[in-house]
């Protein structure tokens, strides 16, 4: 056979097609290719394919003039669809240049005016991913690997060509099936999807959807290829192509169709699908999806069932409360929420009653298993999906938020959530988390529409919240939360209580009688939350940010209250404070000395603070200086290794400032010097020791002493770092007269002056400690001497009683000694007529 393909030559056939003239040539040449095509039908030799394809121009050039030749053309171009035949395996990448430039050329001859060919190109193109090998191979031959001719099509751009040609099939509906057919297959891959997208092919697909066709196919395989150019290639740009007001029309009444007029199983999926691809559209806001009148029809699909008004939109549609439909729901539900980002969408939610539809799932769930349109287990998922929601649309839609009494049907459903009645939540949904056999999730998200329309900071909200009492039954809440917490830690119930928090941060603060009607219960439950593990802080779950909206709420709901504030402190509240304060974590110390600072002006918080002890006997005071010298480190201020200022010109100065250059701003504007105090927490910290004092503080070393000299002259440094900028900035823009330049250099050597008043101050004391050090190393060396001598006295002693214990001679020399003291002892003066008392004791042979 491999002789029977050598006798073709190919060279003649490229001759003979390129002559004209004479009917006797044209059958010869007819003849020829029907040769040429019985030769290689089990496949194309890879070194023949260039060849092949130009007789295929030539081909396709005659058959312009001649029909005759178009039934070889197709023969030929059947040929593409089989494997190509290599002889060594290094033939696919030495002949992969004409293999992709003879498969781009399959897309070019797209432009032949015949339908035949055009159906032939795409179902060759279709038999690239045909993975059968033909009955027959060539002797000395391999079949291409399987993915060869898909990798030869990325390289040639085929897919481009495919793209360009659906505007010459524009009006014949059987060739443009034929043409998705093929984009359809050639979208699987990811590079061809890229170059379809270069070509403009999500816009071309869109604007042909709504063409006649009774299969229904067309809408099918042109919402699948834009399925496929979404997940594989850039979604910003597929979406750009579809932002058209043509298109979204275009989408639009293809989506109505399926809505009022299919009723097939696959049309419900189809549905589904465009309404996918809508919801990508609506998330841009410069898709024009209100002004086609896309998104007015999707917000009435979405409230079809719980609004009952009749509507001319959705005239003929039925709920068949399938999986589809219900699939369908949450999509409606989906694309609420993405409206409602957009403020041109308010009045359309606003006039087609998304409030009162979504509401309409906030009410106690039945007790009977199922409802007669959806099972249990969907109403429920629905009505979490529904109340999520409605966190969104609400703080949108105050005014209607309001007016539908959605405050009180919350309030009694969260009532409901901690009541008695039975309820076994499947908590299979994504919005069911946690709300496994209980009624978690559903308080969860009623909750997180509360948090959404206090966080307006409305008054009318406020005001209807806490008319209903909504303060005492939160605070019942967080402690029935808390109490469930205590059984199992679970992220849905630490993130109830935050939300919780909030609420009543929002609600108490600047409103003396409702921080008295928290103090009533709410202070008993605050207080655990600041004995929490700090080794919690890190599990993940949530209890730093439980932490935080705690102690936010002790600022918003406790200080400013007298009552309230001594209630806290009496319940040692302050120190739980400083205990939390030392932990030293960066997040919560500003917030705490900020707490601390507003507590300060109630008297008895400083004497609370002056009796706090921490780990090892740890004062506030010492804590307060430790936490001012982390500060500066971290701003970078120069301190030497005692801690004392460097540059007194600039004392406080962070590293940042130094490093900006002067800039002239207006008064309103704060400068760099101000705008630290706010961001650092060294105000805080002297703000605190002007109320603890600077004198009489137990507890604190000679370095601390150091660190506590700058932080009492914090406030004229940093009233020198304020005269500094300025001198700077009057300095930038002109020369001041002679009298400010005189007040300017003053100020300057007062702020320089109370530098180094502060430096000899800090080399004072450490001269005192270093003088008491000195005098305490001799006092201990003093003592280590008398005891050295004391040891060696003893040692002396024991070696002459170990002496006179073995040496007889030095036992009789010591007795004699003995005596003789003895003797020396005694009073000179005789008493008459005394008695003489002898020392001797009888019969005793030793000296002690």
């Amino acid at each position: 056979q491999d002789a029977s393909l050598r006798s073709v030559d190919l060279n003649h056939v490229i001759t003979l097609l390129k002559g004209s003239g004479s009917k006797d040539l044209e059958e010869q040449q007819l003849k020829t290719l029907k040769k040429v095509v019985k030769h290689f039908e089990n496949g194309i030799p890879l070194k023949d394919v260039a060849q092949i394809t130009e007789i295929l121009n030539l081909c396709a050039e005659k058959m312009i003039e001649q029909e005759a030749f178009t039934e070889p053309l197709c023969e030929l171009i059947k040929l593409f669809g089989l494997p190509f035949q290599k002889k060594k395996s290094s033939d696919e990448i030495n002949y992969s240049v004409e293999v992709s430039q003879s498969i781009a050329q399959l897309g070019y001859l797209m432009r032949v005016p015949s339908s035949q060919v055009k159906i032939q190109i795409c179902k060759s193109i279709v038999s690239f991913y045909n993975t059968e090998l033909p009955g027959k191979l060539l002797s000395g031959y391999q079949p291409t690997s399987v993915n060869y001719k898909i990798l030869m099509a990325e390289e040639g751009r085929l897919a481009e060509a495919l793209v360009l040609s659906l505007t010459l099939v524009e009006n014949q509906l059987f060739e443009k099936l034929w043409v998705l057919k093929a984009l359809q297959h050639l979208s699987t891959s990811g590079m061809i999807c890229r170059q379809m997208v270069k070509a403009k092919a999500a816009s071309r697909l869109c604007l042909y959807l709504n063409g006649a066709d009774p299969s229904g196919q067309l809408v099918f395989r042109s919402s699948d290829i834009l399925w496929s150019l979404l997940e594989n290639a850039s979604k910003e740009e597929v979406v750009d192509q579809l932002s058209s007001l043509e298109c979204v029309h275009a989408l639009k009444e293809a989506f109505v169709n399926l809505v009022t007029r299919g009723f097939r199983h696959c049309d419900h999926q189809l549905r589904n699908d465009l309404l996918v691809i809508a919801t990508l559209l609506a998330e841009n806001p410069a898709v024009p999806m209100i002004e086609s009148g896309f998104a007015k029809f999707l917000i009435v699909l979405a409230t079809f069932t719980e609004v009952k008004l009749p509507n001319p939109l959705v005239r003929g549609f039925k709920f068949t409360y399938s999986h589809e439909d219900f699939e369908m729901k949450k999509l409606l539900f989906n694309i609420i929420v993405i409206l409602s980002k957009d403020p041109a969408a308010a009045q359309l939610l606003s006039e087609n009653h998304v409030m009162p539809a979504l509401l309409y799932y906030v009410k106690r769930n039945h007790q009977k298993p199922g409802f007669p349109d959806w099972s249990a287990a969907q109403y429920e998922e629905l009505q979490l999906h529904a109340i999520a929601v409605l966190a969104s649309v609400a703080p949108v839609l105050v005014d209607k938020y309001l007016s539908c009494q959605a405050n009180t049907l919350l309030l009694m459903f969260l009532e409901w959530c901690i009541g008695p009645d039975p309820f076994f939540g499947r908590g299979h949904s994504f919005h069911g988390t946690g709300g496994c056999g209980n009624k978690l999730a559903q308080m969860r998200y009623s909750l997180r529409v509360l948090r959404s329309v206090v966080a307006l900071y409305d008054d009318a909200v406020s005001i209807n919240l806490c008319d209903q009492g909504a303060i005492s039954q939160l605070l019942d809440i967080l402690k029935y939360a808390a109490d469930k917490l205590k059984e199992k830690e679970c992220s849905v119930l630490l993130e109830i209580q935050a939300d919780i928090l909030f609420i009543l941060s929002v609600l108490c603060e600047n409103d003396v009688l409702r921080k008295e009607i928290f103090s009533c219960e709410g202070i008993d439950i605050l207080i655990p939350f600041f004995k929490m593990d700090p080794r919690k802080l890190y599990s993940g779950l949530g209890h730093n940010c439980l932490l935080l909206s705690a102690l936010d709420c002790l600022w918003s709901c406790v200080i400013g209250c007298y009552i309230a504030e001594d209630s806290f402190i009496e319940k040692q509240g302050i120190f739980l404070l400083l205990d939390l304060l030392a932990l030293k974590e960066k997040n919560l110390c500003n917030i705490i000395l900020g707490i601390l600072v507003e507590f300060s002006d109630n008297p008895k918080t400083t004497s609370h603070m002056s009796m706090w002890r921490g780990k090892r006997d740890q004062t506030a005071a010492n804590l307060l200086i430790q936490l001012w010298r982390q500060e500066e480190l971290d701003l970078g201020v120069r301190r030497d290794k005692y801690g004392r200022i460097v540059d007194s010109t600039r004392p406080i100065a962070t590293s940042f400032q130094k490093l900006q250059k002067v800039i002239p701003v207006p008064a309103s504007c704060p400068s760099f010097a101000i705008m630290e105090v706010s961001e650092s927490i060294r105000a805080k910290i002297y703000s605190l020791f002007c109320k603890l004092g600077f004198e009489n503080l137990p507890g604190l070393s000679a370095k601390d002493f150091v660190t506590l000299a700058i932080i009492q002259r914090y406030i004229d440094f940093k009233i020198g770092e304020v005269w500094s900028e300025i001198c700077a900035e009057i300095k930038e823009e002109f020369r001041p007269v002679t009298s400010d330049e005189r007040a300017l250099n003053v100020i300057s050597t007062i702020s320089r002056n109370t530098g180094e008043t502060v430096v000899a101050l800090q080399t004072e004391v450490l001269e005192i400690q270093q003088h008491h050090l000195i005098q305490e190393e001799e006092n201990t060396y003093k003592e280590i001497q008398a005891t050295q001598i004391q040891r060696e006295l003893l040692n002396k002693c024991w070696e002459n009683f170990l002496t006179r214990t073995s040496n007889y001679e030095a036992l009789k020399k010591a007795k004699i000694l003995q005596e003789t003291l003895i003797e020396a002892s005694r009073s000179e003066a005789k008493i008459e007529d005394g008695p003489n008392h002898s020392t001797d004791i009888p019969g005793l042979h030793i000296t002690v």
